[in-house]
């Protein structure tokens, strides 16, 4: 009996192994059909992790960690998910052109704000920010509008403007003082040079010689606005003048059309508008001259109308004329 029941509980393992493989075929063959549907793949990789350096309990893959850094830190700093959707990096617009762009960071901010601080007066005064208008405490760079206008006071935005627009335009300053080069006319040059073939005095002799002390040795050596930089670079500042100045013509040629055009059609508006006033004041003149006349008529209707009627007050005035005759005539024969 002992032996018969072994083989019982053998064939029973048996076909329940049986049943389980063929029940995890039939689950593998399921997944496959699932992933070839999807297009995905069993060979899964895991890619490589970082930690936010926002936030420690955030850990994301390495393609993607740029962009989550960038909205972390907005978060991080309260700025909503809607007002992240607003939100565009302008730099686009700024790659091939010649606008001249800024970073301010919260530090530069900051500091920006202290020194227009300390030149502030201390006490209120019309028309000038005092030191009570500005803000004491850094704050975060705003990202959008509604944020300057809330986290920065007028005197703070007026001095984070003066100090961009002084940046910006040092900056423009040393780019056309690299481009002085390019602008010498050689011809008139020269022509100068000729026309004034005359001996040097004395003192302008030792003035050029005083100004070449004072220029440096490598200075007189080369020039440095043009030895520094490549052939392509040169061609490419000339090009950039160039265009500039064409472009300069040509809007000083549209201003003048639009200016002429504008001129002309104010003619034609004056023009037109004597013509209508003249007409108008010709109509008025002329209906005031029927209404005097209508006015002399009425007046002559009315007098003549007054004789003829003979009213109670010419009866009267009769009247006492006679009686006035009487008296006299009566005191004279007395």
């Amino acid at each position: 009996m002992s032996d018969s029941l072994k083989t019982e509980s053998l064939q029973d393992r048996l076909d329940r192994l049986q049943e389980l493989t063929e029940f995890t075929e039939n689950c593998r063959k399921q997944l496959n059909d699932i992933f070839e549907t999807l297009g995905w793949s069993l060979d899964y990789k895991q890619e490589e992790m970082e930690q936010c350096p926002y936030d420690p309990d955030h850990r994301v893959p390495v393609r993607s960690m740029e962009k989550h850094k960038a909205s972390c830190r907005l978060r991080k700093m309260g700025y909503s998910e809607e007002e992240q959707a607003q939100m565009y990096n302008p730099s686009v617009c700024y790659e091939n052109s010649s606008v001249r762009s800024f970073t301010m960071d919260k530090s530069t901010q900051h500091q920006v704000i202290l020194q227009a601080r300390s030149a502030a007066p201390l006490m209120r005064m019309e028309g000038v920010f005092w030191q009570g208008q500005y803000s004491g405490e850094p704050v975060d760079v705003p990202q959008n509008h509604k944020r300057a206008v809330c986290d920065l006071t007028v005197a703070d935005r007026l001095a984070l403007y003066d100090h961009v627009a002084g940046v910006l335009s040092h900056q423009k300053e040393a780019a056309s003082s690299n481009n002085e080069d390019l602008y010498v006319d050689l011809v008139s040059k020269l022509q100068k040079d000729d026309e004034q073939n005359e001996p040097k005095t004395h003192l302008e002799l030792m003035a050029e010689m005083r100004d070449y002390k004072r220029r440096r040795q490598s200075y007189r050596a080369k020039n440095v606005h043009i030895t520094k930089k490549s052939y392509t670079e040169v061609i490419r500042e000339v090009i950039n003048v160039h265009s500039e100045e064409l472009a300069r013509q040509w809007r000083e040629e549209q201003e003048s059309t639009r200016s002429e055009h504008s001129s002309h059609r104010r003619r034609l508006d004056e023009r037109r508008s004597a013509s209508s006033e003249s007409h108008h004041s010709h109509s008025r003149s002329h209906r005031s001259r029927e209404r005097s006349q209508d006015r002399e008529s009425k007046k002559k209707k009315r007098k003549k109308r007054e004789r003829d009627s003979g009213s109670p007050s010419d009866h009267n005035h009769d009247r006492k004329k006679k009686k006035r005759k009487k008296k006299e005539e009566r005191e004279k024969e007395k």
